[in-house]
């Protein structure tokens, strides 16, 4: 039966990345057939499981063993995580780190079958937080809770929204590296000629956008690009207190919130407030020719390298007063490996602290790590994105185990919406019945 599961979980997890994080995103802003900009899960080589990559590798003069390191950044942001393991490595520590980077929707196949068949299972792995509730179910991870007593690895040393997600059935399966969360891009440049003060309190709300849009509009600018369209449904959502299930496993997010959301999107559509069709919002946002944007942190260094004049707040509200960003945590997991004894897991512990010591350069790659003691770095703290690392109760994390069928459901019907093809209600009905569709061929 666990066999069962967990290659029904693998002919299904497919599908999208967390992540950003992470994951996903609609390149043409349809909201559908979804492409991940998001460095983390964005391009690379599918790993060939018959690679020489596979081989185990040569244990160093000196060394106690290795330990091999799975992660979803196969981006640019690969290249700061190899130079975090090359950082580590050159600690000279009693095991050397093998950083192996897979596409996001390939590890998570690779990973539960590895697991499986016993046959090279990696020590530690990047998982988007959204999948560890599933995998921890399947059986796949192991618990750190024993690990933790006698390590410098501590919950006080992270930010505690990121940590408390993983705490599952009285055990904890997930070490943050990082939160990242899709926030609101604001051209300057723009904002001073059209803004009219709605940013004057740090907050967007819905009904000051429409406020200014008018005049955008009439000059040919954007009043607000509408692009992965997921996250900008889930963090709207959240913010109106919607989840995915109310009781944790039948979905049930076809509701009045729900629709309101959507409706909002609507509105906005019918009024000329966002791109059309087929146009890309993103690069047009680069391009001067959209005033609010919302995406990623981690997207910022691309901001840079358009030599754009932009700022990062926190993405829209309905109500000034309750804030909201749809976040997601990369964190280090421990699969399931009956091969990796005590004294490598304390090593792996060993290694996640040092990471956890020295993120700034995890921050020059556009995340928001997740370890405290960044936020008194000065470089960091003159980084656009720093002001996630004190916006803990801001931070929107999903917590339903089931969420990777969930926003399947949705990529195929949010852009439907949005373009006018679907109503709100017929969009979201056929989400949570495919949801409930592959949960009953997941069990």
């Amino acid at each position: 039966m666990r066999f069962k599961k967990i290659m029904a979980l693998c002919m299904t997890v497919a599908m999208v990345a967390s992540l950003a994080g992470c994951g996903g995103k609609d390149s043409a802003s349809t909201g559908s057939g979804e492409t991940d900009t998001n460095t983390s899960a964005d391009a690379g080589e599918t790993a060939d499981a018959g690679s020489e990559e596979d081989a185990q590798p040569e244990v160093a003069p000196g060394k106690k063993g290795t330990i091999e390191f799975w992660t979803v950044f196969t981006g640019a942001d690969g290249t700061s995580m190899q130079a975090m393991v090359d950082a580590y490595n050159a600690t000279d520590p009693d095991y050397t780190v093998n950083h192996r980077a897979i596409e996001a929707n390939d590890l998570y196949l690779k990973m539960p079958l590895a697991i499986q068949s016993g046959e090279d299972v990696p020590d530690v792995c990047i998982n988007h937080v959204e999948r560890v509730p599933l995998f921890q179910e399947q059986g796949l991870l192991t618990d750190y809770t024993a690990y933790l007593d006698g390590s410098a690895v501590s919950k006080d040393n992270y930010n505690p929204k990121a940590w408390s997600m993983t705490d599952i059935d009285g055990g904890h399966y997930g070490i943050p590296l990082d939160v990242h969360s899709y926030i609101l891009y604001v051209n300057e440049d723009l904002y001073a000629q059209y803004g009219n003060g709605v940013l004057d309190d740090g907050v967007l709300t819905w009904d000051e956008l429409e406020s200014v849009a008018d005049a955008c509009v009439a000059d040919g600018i954007i009043p607000i690009g509408m692009a992965w369209l997921r996250v900008k449904f889930l963090a709207s959502y959240a913010q109106l207190g919607g989840t995915l299930s109310t009781d944790g496993n039948t979905p049930d997010f076809n509701n009045d919130t729900a629709v309101q959301v959507l409706n909002n999107w609507v509105d906005l559509m019918d009024k000329g407030y966002a791109q059309k069709e087929g146009d890309d919002s993103w690069q047009l946002f680069l391009a001067g020719k959209v005033l609010f944007c919302p995406e990623g942190i981690w997207m910022y260094n691309n901001v840079k390298e358009a030599g754009l004049n932009a700022k990062m707040y926190d993405y829209p509200v309905f109500d000034a007063g309750t804030k909201g960003n749809w976040t997601s945590s990369h964190q280090f997991v421990l699969p399931k490996n009956d091969n990796r004894d005590d004294e490598k897991t304390k090593a792996v512990l060993d290694f996640i602290n040092f990471m956890g010591n020295n993120s700034l350069e995890w921050a020059k790659a556009g995340q928001c790590p997740a370890h405290v003691s960044i936020k008194d770095v000065a470089e960091f703290k003159d980084m656009p994105q720093a002001f996630v690392a004190d916006e803990s109760d801001e931070l929107k994390i999903y917590d339903y185990k089931y969420y990777g069928y969930a926003v399947e459901a949705l990529d195929k019907v949010l852009g439907e919406v949005l373009f006018g093809r679907m109503t709100p209600q017929e969009a979201l009905d056929q989400a949570v019945q495919e949801t409930k569709d592959q949960i009953e061929m997941s069990e």
